[in-house]
């Protein structure tokens, strides 16, 4: 099951398959600042077709493996002791953490800890270029006076390999994981792909 929350507010509960009628794919909203990404594509794109195929034929192979091998569940690999900040943090304080953890999405709890939003440096950044002339008044805003986009959160009995899609498609980073709206974990391409090196037997294919 996934949520979708708009600063703190449900705005649908819906399963996997619903989730792509709500929140279209050709819809999804790209973050403005997309240099790193241009770079990529521009150097990317020569090869583009060669690793399509390549892609076609892996899953070729992976198509045809044994469906019969255990279901492995969020909770399983999640990453449960998660690094979060409560909307009464500035931006600042937001920045200093994922820069001191080396981490990419920064969860946005309420005081009662339910989930508000994600927070990571390129929405900093965004929001520095909004307003290029008052950044140290946008360091020291509250996170609770802040907008910020909506979120996919996914609970902690979701299938790992729809969770897994569901990040591909919607190019996410991370998905909090969320029971009641309360935060429990966060599960990352990382924790996947060392899933996957850990875990033989799981799939990520269904």
């Amino acid at each position: 099951m996934f949520t979708i929350y708009d600063n703190g507010i449900v705005g649908v509960r819906t399963t996997a398959d619903n989730l792509y009628k709500v929140n279209p794919i050709d819809k999804i909203k790209e973050a403005k600042f997309e240099l790193e990404d241009e770079v990529t594509e521009h150097f990317s794109n020569k090869k583009k077709n060669s690793n399509n195929d390549e892609l076609l034929n892996s899953y070729k192979k992976i198509a045809n493996m044994d469906i019969s091998e255990p279901v492995y569940e969020v909770k399983d690999i999640m990453t449960r002791d998660v690094i979060y900040i409560d909307t009464k943090s500035t931006i600042e304080e937001a920045y200093n953490l994922l820069k001191e953890h080396g981490i990419t999405q920064l969860p946005i709890i309420s005081f009662d800890k339910k989930i508000v939003g994600l927070i990571n440096k390129k929405m900093i950044l965004n929001l520095f270029m909004d307003d290029i002339d008052n950044i140290k008044s946008i360091l020291n805003r509250k996170l609770e006076d802040t907008i910020f986009p909506e979120i996919i959160t996914t609970d902690p009995i979701s299938d790992i390999r729809r969770v897994a899609k569901v990040m591909i498609d919607f190019k996410l980073d991370a998905i909090p994981v969320v029971d009641e709206d309360v935060l429990l974990g966060i599960i990352s391409k990382t924790d996947i792909l060392k899933a996957v090196s850990h875990l033989p037997k799981l799939q990520l294919w269904s």
